[in-house]
């Protein structure tokens, strides 16, 4: 499963990117976690549905240091995570 996620909020600058890949690598999942221009952070997560949806939960607060204001989950027609992803 694959899916990439818009995080809103106060989520740049705060540690969101490396909290966000600690979570993963602890989930087994691969993907990134990166800031884009309008100030959200995208991450796209791939691997087993039970460890996405244990991150999808952990995205909706995030580190202590971020104040998420949303989570916009869309589906991801990339690559498999076997195709497309080596780590997080």
């Amino acid at each position: 499963m694959t899916v990439r996620f818009l995080v809103s909020g106060r989520v740049q600058g705060v540690h969101f990117r490396a909290a966000t890949r600690e979570q993963a690598l602890r989930l087994r999942l691969s993907g990134h976690a990166r800031n884009l221009d309008d100030g959200r952070v995208e991450v796209l997560a791939a691997g087993e549905a039970q460890a996405v949806e244990a991150l999808a939960q952990w995205l909706e607060d995030g580190p202590p240091a971020a104040r998420v204001a949303g989570v916009e989950r869309c589906a991801h027609a990339g690559p498999a995570p076997e195709e497309g992803f080596a780590t997080f």
